[in-house]
């Protein structure tokens, strides 16, 4: 199963926030259900800023290094009215869901779990996990 890492308090927007566009600098082809994990670093927008600028309550302690949870990709557009567009690309994202937090390494761009800890999620041996896991 893939993986990408996103910093927080962007990775908690995700799972818990309404983000429905993840921006990148780059392309994919690449569509269907990815782990989320949550980088070692706060992005340089913390949780008060997009609590003001996204009219929503960011808690300030959030969990760094591990997954915490998964969401599907299903388009990678170059425009879109989602107020989490910022370009030049993003990905389309649908039916997030929380996963326990499971420390792991990161990686940039898109990445293989280790098999370890999708056994820990209850999710080795799956491309599609149906849901609840």
């Amino acid at each position: 199963m893939k993986a990408l890492s996103v910093r927080q308090p962007y990775a908690w927007a995700i799972i818990h926030g309404g983000k429905d566009v993840e921006n990148r600098t780059w392309h994919s082809a690449f569509r269907g259900t990815v782990l989320i994990h949550a980088g070692l670093h706060w992005h340089a927008v913390g949780p008060v800023e997009l609590s003001q600028r996204m009219g929503m309550a960011v808690p300030a302690e959030l969990p760094l290094g591990g997954i915490v949870g998964m969401v599907e990709i299903v388009d990678c557009i170059q425009a879109h009215p989602s107020p989490w567009f910022e370009g030049p690309w993003g990905f389309v994202l649908k039916n997030p869901r929380p996963l326990p937090f499971t420390p792991c390494h990161g990686h940039l761009g898109f990445y293989d779990a280790p098999p370890d800890v999708l056994a820990q999620l209850g999710l080795l041996g799956t491309d599609c996990p149906q849901w609840p896991p």
